[in-house]
């Protein structure tokens, strides 16, 4: 195959067009993306990793219909980038064990849900008054619910599955809850407690707290700590305080780790071990002096 070098007005032409939807646009851009080989491996890959999150979700549906896709080396892309974007990295890594996800119907699916939610939401709304609306839009309309009786199914911790079987973790739930939530306007915050996962609003005078895996029920800063003196032996207020999508992303990769350990998957238990060590060298990097 013929590899010749885009020219920086190239590069910004097909960079321009990739959100188009007319198929035949998207034929042409795959004849020219075909016809430089690996030079446009090396553009799409380079697109998948910037901070646009839309043109990183094209880039990979371009790179999945040339084959040139490598869905583990585009997460592990994503970690080193240090361009922390949640629901581009929940899809990444998902595509890691599913490399014909539909990344477009997972969008789709979050943007109806949000659809839905804007319908009841009457301004002026309290964060709280909104969340009540999430609650119902999630967990009683959609049937959304955690998957107490099966909690180690690898299947609970990939953004797609969630969606598809309504159900999943904690932290899965919430990362659910917070894609939503950014749709409809509505800024909360990861929490990640030691041995559960929750959503913080700190919007209001007093914060507040949502659980999704317990069907959105609210709790106030005292019941989270009860909670915590329940399952650890020293919390602290930083404990409630928010978790980085770095970290969010990491916990997933450790949990997928440890419940494919637990069915007796070493190939899947080493890989998602990799992208957590992943995840802390290039942490340790970023932060030395």
């Amino acid at each position: 195959m013929e590899e010749n070098k885009f020219t920086p007005a190239q590069r910004q032409a097909l960079q321009e067009l990739m959100d188009d939807p007319s198929p035949t646009v998207r034929a042409a851009l795959l004849a020219e993306f075909a016809r430089h080989g690996r030079e446009s491996v090396d553009l799409l890959r380079a697109f998948t990793h910037q901070p646009n999150r839309m043109l990183a979700l094209h880039a990979a549906w371009f790179l999945r219909e040339l084959n040139f896709s490598d869905p583990v080396g585009e997460f592990r892309g994503f970690i080193r980038s240090l361009n922390y974007e949640l629901e581009s990295g929940a899809l990444l890594l998902s595509r890691t064990v599913n490399p014909d996800l539909d990344v477009g119907a997972c969008c789709t699916q979050l943007d109806s849900l949000a659809a839905r939610c804007r319908e009841l939401i009457a301004e002026p709304m309290t964060a709280r008054e909104k969340c009540r609306v999430i609650n119902r839009v999630l967990f009683h309309e959609f049937g959304l619910h955690g998957n107490a009786d099966n909690y180690t199914d690898p299947r609970n911790s990939y953004l797609d599955q969630v969606l598809a079987r309504r159900k999943g973790i904690p932290i899965s739930l919430s990362i659910v809850y917070l894609l939503v939530a950014e749709r409809v306007g509505l800024q909360l915050e990861a929490v990640a407690l030691p041995g559960h996962f929750m959503v913080g609003c700190y919007e209001e005078n007093v914060p507040f707290f949502v659980d999704p895996f317990n069907a959105g029920v609210f709790l106030t800063a005292g019941d989270v700590f009860q909670f915590l003196r329940q399952h650890s032996d020293n919390p602290s207020v930083s404990d409630l305080a928010p978790t980085p999508v770095r970290e969010v992303l990491c916990r997933c990769c450790r949990n997928l780790a440890n419940h494919y350990r637990v069915i007796h998957d070493p190939g899947h238990a080493q890989l998602f071990a990799g992208f957590v060590a992943e995840f802390e060298s290039t942490y340790e990097r970023h932060v030395q002096p």
